[in-house]
């Protein structure tokens, strides 16, 4: 297959594809206008978060046999496009879940012991001990909305950190054997000090955590993005920040990327990160051999993907 690698991936899943015959292009940073031009004659393209794969896109890649997004969500490609077109899309959720879920965590002791303003305000010359109090994790209650790869390794990490992890996720079945309490997504809301997002952005989350979401949550609850940031209401989020309900946000993603202009940022009780959840040498290895792993097992007949 000639394949059109649209954003870095490792070396290694480069050579492996071209170890088996495929040619494969790496043409990274184009335009959307470039991007359109340049996928006539590709059979298959691989992207990660940063390539929107649009109508345009799929249409102009009349030649398509496969699209592979590189990591968890694919809300970058225009799905209703891609089955009009009769084009299968898959990706690799499974290569990036443990870094992810690091840097869940990591925000989230970040968050409760201010480390990005101690470090700051140290650096500015003052000594803020007194007014950087923070607060311990240990046997606080975490909520995981979503229980998939992701959600299921954070719930590994917060319980080695003695917290009491429950969650809601619609679509693991009732009956299920987790380790993880189930409970609706209101009582999750009521019940968390800590509310941490792993699931993807579809028409159904968008907004999921909104006004009143936000008035159902604990005085000073904590909250962590590091999935896709439209599925909060950014606008409600402020307010909530603003009048204390929240105690603080870590957001790894937010609704337009770069968040140019982001109210959100000028407050003190925001931290982020610029969309680095998959972003370790271990997660872009991982990524890499995973996507050449899917488009050499569709290439050769095993994998019927749709």
């Amino acid at each position: 297959m000639r394949v059109l690698v649209a954003n870095p991936i490792s070396d290694e899943g480069v050579k492996m594809m071209r170890d088996v015959g495929h040619q494969v292009d790496v043409k990274t940073e184009l335009t959307p206008e470039e991007l359109v031009n340049t996928v006539p004659g590709y059979e298959a393209i691989i992207v990660r978060s940063a390539t929107k794969v649009t109508d345009k896109v799929i249409e102009a890649g009349k030649d398509f046999k496969l699209i592979v997004r590189g990591g968890v969500g694919v809300d970058n490609i225009d799905m209703k496009a891609a089955k009009k077109a009769g084009i299968p899309v898959v990706n690799t959720p499974e290569a990036n879940s443990i870094s992810v879920a690091e840097l869940a965590i990591g925000h989230m002791l970040a968050l409760s012991r201010h480390i990005p303003l101690g470090t700051s305000t140290l650096k500015a010359g003052k000594w803020e001990k007194k007014a950087l109090r923070g607060e311990e994790v240990f046997r606080k209650t975490v909520g995981l909305i979503g229980l998939g790869r992701i959600g299921r390794e954070v719930a590994k990490r917060a319980r080695g950190l003695e917290m009491e992890v429950i969650a809601y996720d619609p679509y693991v079945k009732k009956g299920a054997r987790t380790e993880v309490e189930l409970v609706p997504l209101d009582q999750l809301l009521s019940r968390s000090d800590y509310i941490s997002l792993h699931l993807p952005l579809t028409d159904e989350t968008k907004h999921m955590l909104g006004k009143r979401q936000f008035a159902m949550m604990r005085d000073g609850v904590y909250i962590i993005n590091c999935a896709r940031g439209g599925i909060v209401d950014e606008q409600a989020l402020y307010d909530a920040l603003k009048s204390g309900k929240v105690r603080g946000a870590a957001l790894d993603v937010f609704e337009v990327e770069p968040p140019t202009g982001n109210r959100l940022l000028e407050l003190d009780n925001v931290i982020g990160t610029p969309h680095i959840g998959a972003a370790t040498v271990e997660a872009q290895a991982r990524v890499g051999v995973a996507v050449a792993e899917k488009l050499i097992e569709f290439a050769t007949g095993g994998m019927k993907a749709g």
